[in-house]
């Protein structure tokens, strides 16, 4: 089911969500919002409806400039409120980890456990921050700010080799569908796009110590878009945190481990 909410373009897996225990779940950058269906597949397996929210400016979500994670997680607050859910299972992959964070620490009598897939770390200023990644200069460009980015956004190109092999095999194999996504969201320009690289590269609006959840953060040790330094940092930093190495996986094929997490 599609429909509007607080001014957001919501997916939901079923029609009442009332008092139902969700999976909700926070795409990566750049997707539509969409459900995929290994997502589907792994609530379906655990009693779990499923939420999925397109970001402002993704989609038809309408744009937010300068918008921060915490911001987003207060418009997804607005929605699971409307929607009435009993509790919220947090899950976000790459661009939507931090997102999945902010919900356990804008909504913490809802979010009762978060995992997350790859996700950056906070920006903390330094050029080790980006160590490890195979193409950082967007992210490089954002820090300097939106003007900076959108010239970069002008020639920027996917370098294939941020992604390994495994990462391919699984774009071929059960998450297919997360690639013909991407593709999709083409069609709704790149803001969505730039606004997360920005916010993550600005202050959070929150502090990963505010995060009480108990926190399952999953991380492919071949990962070259956020490396597995990012995951470690976010443990450090998380009071309730468990982390999760793969070592034959990377950014992408990290998330066949989705239905045994949950």
């Amino acid at each position: 089911m599609r429909t509007t909410i607080a001014g957001l373009d919501v997916h939901t897996s079923h029609d009442d969500l009332f008092g139902r225990d969700v999976l909700l779940w926070h795409h990566g950058s750049p997707q539509t919002g969409a459900i995929l269906p290994p997502v589907q597949a792994a609530a379906d397996a655990r009693g779990l409806a499923v939420v999925s929210v397109a970001r402002p400016a993704y989609a038809l979500s309408p744009r937010v400039p300068a918008r921060t994670v915490a911001d987003v997680a207060a418009g997804l607050r607005s929605v699971v409120e409307a929607l009435g859910v009993a509790s919220i299972v947090s899950v976000g992959a790459s661009g939507g980890g931090p997102h999945a964070l902010a919900c356990a620490a804008v909504m913490p009598g809802l979010v009762r456990r978060v995992v997350t897939f790859a996700s950056p770390a906070p920006f903390d200023g330094s050029d080790q921050w980006f160590a490890g990644m195979q193409a950082p200069r967007a992210l490089r460009a954002a820090a300097e700010g939106e003007e900076a980015r959108r010239r970069f956004a002008e020639v920027d190109e996917f370098d294939p080799d941020s992604f390994v092999d495994a990462d391919y095999a699984a774009l071929e194999g059960e998450w297919a569908s997360l690639g013909a996504d991407v593709g999709a969201s083409a069609a709704y320009g790149d803001d969505g796009l730039l606004d997360d690289d920005l916010a993550f590269m600005r202050p959070w609006g929150f502090a990963p110590a505010e995060v009480m959840a108990s926190v399952l953060l999953v991380q492919g040790e071949r990962d070259r878009v956020i490396p597995p330094r990012h995951a470690r940092l976010l443990a450090e930093a998380l009071p309730n945190a468990t982390l999760q190495l793969h070592p034959d996986d990377g950014h992408v094929s990290v998330l066949r481990h989705l239905a045994a997490v949950l």
